[in-house]
Formats: C-alpha cells, structure tokens, sequence
C-alpha cells in the first residue's frame, strides 16, 4: 500500500484543531521514534526509511516497526509502507541493532489524531508539534493502491483546502532533518 500523504505547516493552529474537532473526535498521543539506517546510510539515500515507534496515548502505550520505501511521487513524497505492531520495542531494537542496523536519530512527536471519512476515503489527519522545532504541522494520509495515489492526493488536497491550508503551506521538509539540523548533526 502507498501512504498518500500531504504534510503542511499551520499557521491558525487552534483554528484548524477546532474544525478538526467538530469532524471527529481527537486522541492525543506522543510518539517516541528512533530512525534506523544500515552502516553506509544506504537507506537513506534510496529515500527509505526504517522506524520503530513507541506510541504513548491515553489508551496505553502500542509499539509500531515501519519501513517506507522510496517516493512514488515526488511533488508530495508519497511512499509504499509497511507496518506491523510489535509487542516488546526494547527486543525490536536490539533485533534492529543485531541485523547491523545503527540508529540514526530519535525524537518525540506530540500529536493530536483524528480518524476522518472525507471524499470517500478513511484518512488520518495529524496535528504535530515536534518540541525541537519550531511550528505545528498538519499531516493527512491514506492508504491507497499504486494507481489511486494521483486521485487520493487532490482528495487529501481539498480537504487541506477545506481546512483553510493552501498550497504555499505545503512542505516536504522531514522531521528527521529538521531535528538533525536543529542539532547540529
């Protein structure tokens, strides 16, 4: 499945959780997520990405391994994922760790989520803040097959526009180098 996904910064925060509110209701969780890479940083110059995120919500706490493959669209850097649930994130790392897989950089996201049915598509619209950034971001993705990532896009886009986010708010920047960046890495 590819993970059709626009990310955009906010400029109206509290306006846009409001509207996002009135549509469904909002589970506030804090991810905790470390980035993995081979040795030579080979993952990551083929655009891929390896991650094991512990997710700490008032539900309890759920741990997710994800690898995401290279962007399938380059405008929105839509990319294939796959994911599965981990009992023990501790034992995931130390796996990782034994496969040869060094970790890159690990950092907290505070997010507010919202599961939404919008143009006939389950999506998942996240406000986020990282605390070592500056600024609120809104992700909205859904999964699709290879041939709907065109159409599930412009649905993602007028959902955004809905919302009151235009095009010039969009952004490719990924949190991992903002963090490394802000880091001095």
């Amino acid at each position: 499945m590819i993970e059709a996904e626009l990310k955009a910064r906010v400029l109206a925060p509290e306006a846009v959780m409001r509207q996002l509110d009135e549509r469904a209701t909002a589970r506030v969780e804090v991810y905790q997520d470390t980035y993995y890479d081979r040795p030579d940083g080979s993952l990551g110059e083929a655009g891929e990405e390896l991650r094991v995120r512990t997710v700490h919500g008032a539900d309890g706490t759920r741990n997710v391994l994800t690898f995401k493959g290279a962007a399938v669209d380059e405008a929105s850097g839509s990319k294939p994922e796959s994911e599965s649930s981990v009992e023990d994130a501790e034992a995931t790392h130390a796996i990782l760790r034994g496969l040869g897989y060094v970790p890159i950089i690990a950092f907290e996201k505070r997010c507010r989520n919202y599961d939404l049915e919008e143009r006939g598509r389950r999506m998942l619209a996240t406000l986020v803040r990282v605390p070592e950034i500056d600024g609120t971001f809104l992700e909205i993705e859904t999964l699709v097959d290879d041939h709907e990532v065109t159409a599930a896009l412009d649905d993602v886009r007028a959902v955004l526009a809905g919302l009151d986010i235009g095009p010039e708010c969009l952004t490719q920047e990924l949190y991992t180098d903002a963090v490394a960046t802000q880091r001095g890495s």
